[in-house]
C-alpha cells in the first residue's frame, strides 16, 4: 500500500516575468527531483509519487505557465521553448546544480529538451509516455485534439465537471479523479465551475501549431548524455512501442519499459508498478554523480 499523499509546501517565484507556482516535498538537502506535468495537468498530480519518494529525495513539481496556481501567459506562449526556459530559470533560482528530471507527456517533451541542452545539470531523466512524433500524429494525438475542440468552457456545478473528466478518462481512479477536480476547476462568482488552466490559450497553440516552433524530438533524444528511462503505458494510444524501440536504438543511454494496465496517464493508472520501475531506475544509478 502506498503512503497517503502529503500536502507539500506551496512556493512561488517569477519565471520569465510570470508568477510561477511549484510544490515542494522532502528535505532541502536531499537529492533533488524536478517533476513536470502534462498538457492539461498540474503540479499536484505528482502528490502520490512525492509521498513515496520524499523520505529520500527533495521533490519539486512546477505548475507550468497557464496551469494550476501559475499565471496565465497574456502572450499565449505555450510552446516548448517557453516551457524549457521556465525550467531553466527555476533550476537557477533554486540553485539546482545536478538533479533528476521526470516529465509526463508535454512535460516529458520539456524534460527531453532541457536534458539535451543541459547535460551538466541533469543526472537522470524519466520520460512518461511521450516520444518523437507522439504529439503530431497517431490515435492519441487525434484524441487530444478532439477533446480540446469539444471541451466545455464551463460547467453548471462540480458534479458536471466530475462527469466530464470521467467521460474522457473512464479508467481513472477515484483518488486521481478527485485530485483532477480539485486542481483543474473552480467555482466562479456566477455559480458556474470554470477551468483553472488557460484552456483558450493552450488549445489555440495545440490545435494550430506554428510549424516553425514545433520541436523535432529526435535530435534531442540523440543528444541526451544521462541515463534515461521511458515508461510507456501498455494500453497507451499516444506512444507506440515501435517509437520506444527506435529511441533505444538511437540512444544507447535510453531504456524503456511498459507499465501494465496503464494508458497515457501512467502514474494515475497504475501507481504501484510505476513507482516500482521508477525506484529501480533511481536505485540502479544512485552512485551516479
Amino acid at each position: 500500500m502506498q503512503k497517503k499523499p502529503t500536502a507539500g509546501a506551496d512556493r512561488f517565484t517569477t519565471l520569465n516575468g510570470l508568477r510561477a507556482h511549484y510544490v515542494e516535498w522532502g528535505e532541502p538537502d536531499a537529492p533533488p527531483i524536478v517533476l513536470l506535468h502534462g498538457l492539461r495537468s498540474y503540479a499536484r498530480t505528482w502528490e502520490p509519487v512525492a509521498a513515496a519518494l520524499a523520505d529520500r529525495h527533495r521533490l519539486i513539481a512546477l505548475d507550468h505557465r497557464g496551469r494550476g496556481d501559475s499565471a496565465w501567459d497574456p502572450a499565449g506562449e505555450y510552446v516548448t521553448d517557453a516551457y524549457v526556459s521556465d525550467v531553466e530559470q527555476l533550476a537557477d533560482a533554486l540553485e539546482l546544480r545536478r538533479f533528476t528530471l521526470v516529465g509526463h507527456s508535454m512535460g516529458g517533451t520539456n524534460a527531453i529538451v532541457y536534458a539535451a541542452r543541459h547535460p551538466e545539470r541533469v543526472r537522470l531523466a524519466v520520460i512518461e509516455d511521450i516520444g518523437p512524433g507522439s504529439s503530431a500524429s497517431g490515435a492519441g494525438a487525434e484524441r487530444i485534439r478532439r477533446e480540446l475542440e469539444r471541451t466545455p468552457r464551463a460547467f453548471a456545478g462540480r458534479d458536471e465537471a466530475l462527469a466530464y473528466w470521467r467521460s474522457v478518462r473512464p479508467d481513472i481512479s477515484q483518488a486521481a479523479l478527485d485530485s483532477r477536480i480539485d486542481n483543474t476547476v473552480r467555482a466562479a462568482a456566477d455559480g458556474q465551475w470554470v477551468w483553472r488552466f488557460d484552456l483558450e490559450g493552450i488549445a489555440r497553440v495545440r490545435l494550430d501549431p506554428d510549424p516553425a516552433r514545433t520541436v523535432d524530438l529526435w535530435p534531442h533524444v540523440e543528444a541526451l548524455r544521462c541515463p534515461t528511462l521511458v515508461l510507456r503505458g501498455a494500453r497507451s494510444d499516444f506512444l507506440p512501442a515501435a517509437t520506444c524501440a527506435e529511441m533505444a536504438a538511437r540512444q544507447s543511454l535510453l531504456t524503456w519499459q511498459e507499465i501494465r494496465e496503464a494508458g497515457h496517464y501512467v502514474h494515475d493508472d497504475n501507481l504501484d508498478d510505476y513507482l516500482t520501475a521508477l525506484r529501480e531506475f533511481l536505485d540502479r544509478h544512485q552512485d551516479r554523480p
